[in-house]
């Protein structure tokens, strides 16, 4: 039988490991001569690890899919990487194509697109081009705190609302409402919704799960600002984590209802490639308790396997744990009011940008 690793904790992070991915053949990485990877624990904890930002310069910055389950065929990304940590997010294994573990790498060695207004601008110029809903969120996302500082983000919801292109804005960070400016304007025309990812209401469990994204409090005051702004905003209980956040459901889609929110969504956690050995570390480290009780529980909802891949059934799951979470999930946006309002931003309004003007940034 081959031993378990042990696993370590590394203050402020999410993820206990950093292993390189060899899903690609890529040669394992030793370690790079940074002065903490020589410092020796504290009580039992890695030392802290700083977080670096490179510069990424791409080609096109509208990332397009065809995805039959999502809701969107395009968006954008204007970081890799994210600090924020979340154990469970399905965008860590994207670092393994950089040679970079999707473990603690992912939150702490970041990639930046400072020339993403400037492209989008270019994009949205281009003749043919045909306006539907962009999402901002999808892989990283684009309130973390490095957009305090790169605020490109900020600049790329400029460009659209210059040109009334419609936009989907995903994020578990109160950050943005240093863009109510711009939403509440955008709002106005019917051309943004924001979903703010509320995944438990404890500040213990949110401290492991996701360590730097803001207090679960913090997200339902911004939920509140955004709606009183006359944003569509709706809560999405993403991810239900089994024997872990599941019991918050009805509570999570209550305060929901409570901030004023036009309506709430769930996920199932899914755990694709190399998030589910992170996601088994983080469980023996944080819940050694019951984590054979999580994995047993998510694996009946993935046909029998860490995860399901398939269209559709990834979103939904299946079994009866998957059914019971659907049962809950429709009797609590009855009870509280909520019911099954969706995402609607209107295509209409879209005129093209002048593609030659400069980005004032």
């Amino acid at each position: 039988m081959q031993q378990r690793k042990p696993t370590r904790r590394t203050k402020g992070r999410g993820a206990t490991e950093n292993d390189v991915s060899t899903r690609f053949g890529l040669p394992q990485r030793e370690v790079d001569g940074d002065w903490l990877d020589a410092l020796p624990e504290i009580d039992g904890a890695a030392p802290p690890r700083r977080t670096s930002v490179t510069i990424e310069h791409p080609r096109t910055i509208i990332t397009r899919n065809q995805s039959p389950d999502i809701g969107f065929d395009r968006s954008i990304n204007a970081y890799r990487g994210c600090e924020h940590g979340c154990i469970y997010c399905f965008a860590r294994p994207t670092h393994a194509y950089h040679d970079l573990s999707p473990g603690l790498d992912f939150e702490t060695r970041l990639f930046a697109k400072p020339n993403a207004a400037t492209l989008l601008r270019a994009e949205l110029g281009k003749r043919g081009y045909t306006p539907r809903p962009l999402a901002m969120g999808t892989n990283t996302d684009p309130y973390q705190p490095i957009e305090a500082q790169w605020r490109i983000t900020r600049q790329c919801i400029e460009i659209l609302a210059e040109a009334r292109h419609p936009l989907v804005i995903t994020t578990k960070s109160d950050r943005i409402l240093r863009d109510l400016d711009l939403l509440a304007d955008m709002a106005r025309h019917n051309l943004v919704a924001v979903a703010i990812s509320v995944t438990s209401l404890s500040s213990d469990i949110s401290r492991t799960l996701e360590p730097r994204a803001a207090h679960p409090e913090k997200r339902l005051a911004a939920v509140r600002a955004l709606a009183a702004a006359g944003v569509q905003t709706f809560v999405n209980i993403a991810p239900v984590v089994p024997a872990i956040t599941d019991h918050e459901l009805e509570a999570i889609v209550e305060r929901a209802a409570q901030a004023g929110a036009h309506g709430a969504y769930y996920m199932i956690v899914r755990l694709p490639h190399e998030v589910a050995p992170l996601f088994r570390a983080w469980l023996e480290a944080h819940y050694p308790e019951r984590a054979g009780k999580v994995m047993t529980i998510i694996r009946d909802i993935r046909g029998g396997r860490d995860n399901n891949s398939d269209f559709h059934a990834r979103m939904r799951g299946e079994g009866v744990w998957a059914e019971l979470f659907r049962v809950r999930f429709r009797k609590a946006l009855a009870r509280y009011g909520l019911g099954h309002k969706t995402l609607d931003v209107r295509s209409d309004l879209f005129r093209r940008p002048d593609a030659s003007q400069p980005s004032l940034f």
